[in-house]
């Protein structure tokens, strides 16, 4: 059983503590997201589920990030209740779910990393980190759980 206040993995003579079992389950959810072009973001909207695709992850600070747009309706529904889930099908027989809760980043830094990351978002925001429409966020609290249809579901903090 994972304790998040006790976990420990050793690593020679050296014990690692629960932030570097973080920033490898952090890669894994990034690298599994980052493999599919479409992954699905779920929100809820006055008390009913609402889901639609999403394309962009990036990491930065050790984060998990997306972006959106203030005009949308997903952003109104973020700003309501924080509380997503994301469900990515992978390879063969598995999937990811990351379930949490999340909070804004509207620096230019965060911005400007998006597109530098994705440029294809300029064809969007051709002002890019400068289009005050265009908004970044990141998980604050989530925990990632990998599933298979051969075997038992493994979840771990995320943050």
């Amino acid at each position: 059983m994972y304790h998040k206040k006790k976990h420990m993995l050793c690593a020679g003579k050296e014990a690692q503590e629960e932030p570097i079992i973080r920033r490898i389950i952090l890669k894994t959810a990034y690298e599994y997201l980052k493999a599919n072009s479409v992954f699905h973001l779920a929100t809820v909207d006055e008390g009913k589920g609402r889901v639609r695709p999403f394309g962009f992850v990036m990491k930065r600070n050790n984060l998990l990030y997306f972006c959106t747009n203030t005009t949308k309706d997903v952003y109104r529904q973020l700003v309501a209740s924080a509380e997503i889930e994301i469900s990515d099908k992978g390879p063969g027989d598995t999937w990811l779910r990351i379930r949490g809760k999340v909070a804004f980043d509207g620096s230019r830094e965060a911005k400007a990393q998006a597109f530098d990351e994705s440029p294809h978002l300029l064809q969007i925001y051709p002002k890019g980190a400068d289009d005050e429409t265009f908004i970044t966020f990141y998980f604050v609290d989530a925990k990632a759980t990998l599933f298979s249809f051969s075997q038992a579901p493994k979840s771990l903090p995320l943050l």
